[in-house]
């Protein structure tokens, strides 16, 4: 973490986690902390495995998400939640260069 940190002071760095605005850097200027419904990460999830040629059930994987989430959400260290500055944006029914254009827009009119 403390080189991730170093790399960060220089700023103009974009990083992806899920505690990136809490713990890693949480005097970060623009912080977004990005969320899904459970069927839409479970539908993304599938599409990747599909694309891979991997097979995977509908509720096993759901279930999978489901677990990973509360083991997150409970962790003593770093759990998963959003900073309380942070915006957050449910990506649901948003496809990457949705999400990406969103943020971008964002930041610009700062």
């Amino acid at each position: 973490m403390q080189q991730q940190q170093q790399i960060g002071e220089s700023g103009g760095l974009v990083t992806e986690g899920r505690d990136q605005g809490t713990v890693v850097f949480p005097h970060a200027r623009h912080k977004y902390f990005l969320t899904a419904s459970l069927d839409a990460r479970t539908r993304r999830r599938l599409a990747e495995l599909d694309q891979k040629g991997q097979p995977g059930s509908w509720e096993e994987i759901r279930e999978q998400i489901r677990q990973r989430d509360e083991r997150d959400e409970k962790r003593a260290l770093a759990p998963m939640k959003p900073a309380d500055d942070a915006v957050i944006v449910d990506t649901s029914e948003l496809t990457i260069e949705q999400v990406v254009e969103l943020l971008c827009r964002s930041i610009a009119t700062e």
